[in-house]
């Protein structure tokens, strides 16, 4: 790290402690040149993840976007939204790939409220799968049915 006051590029570190919930971490460092003493904060880079959406265009992933859609299936219902989108968030940056499909977005959050809320799950599927018609909504609903039979039996 280059001093701010004699820009030598050398320093050591004098004390370090997390910041911000542990994502950064501010350190109190000293120059081996000049002795003077600064500050430095370090934090994690997040990776720019690229969603490729159905028509084949690509954005940067938006929280804020994903945000919307679970908080329209999980309005008035038990189900903390900001959870969820962390949980998904975290889970790209791990896989550390730069491109994921919005389709994988979407299953993700499917799989997600299925164990939380059933109800928010069936309204998040309505658009996400664009049902067409009544069969396809009774169709997901008989998907239910059978997973929730198979929880009770095991």
């Amino acid at each position: 790290m280059k001093c701010p006051v004699c820009a030598y590029p050398e320093s050591k570190v004098i004390d370090s402690r997390p910041v911000d919930d542990g994502n950064s971490i501010r350190r109190r460092r000293e120059c081996l040149a000049c002795s003077k003493r600064f500050t430095t904060f370090e934090m994690l880079e997040a990776l720019q993840i690229m969603v490729v959406k159905k028509n084949g265009s690509k954005e940067l992933f938006d929280r804020t976007k994903l945000m919307t859609g679970i908080l329209k299936a999980t309005r008035k219902r038990p189900v903390e939204a900001e959870q969820i989108v962390n949980e998904i968030e975290a889970e790209l940056q791990n896989a550390l790939r730069q491109e994921v499909s919005s389709v994988e977005i979407g299953e993700m959050v499917l799989e997600k409220l299925k164990v939380m809320d059933q109800v928010a799950y069936v309204r998040f599927a309505s658009v996400y799968r664009e049902f067409s018609d009544v069969d396809t909504f009774l169709e997901v609903l008989k998907d239910l049915k059978r997973t929730n039979r198979r929880k009770k039996k095991d």
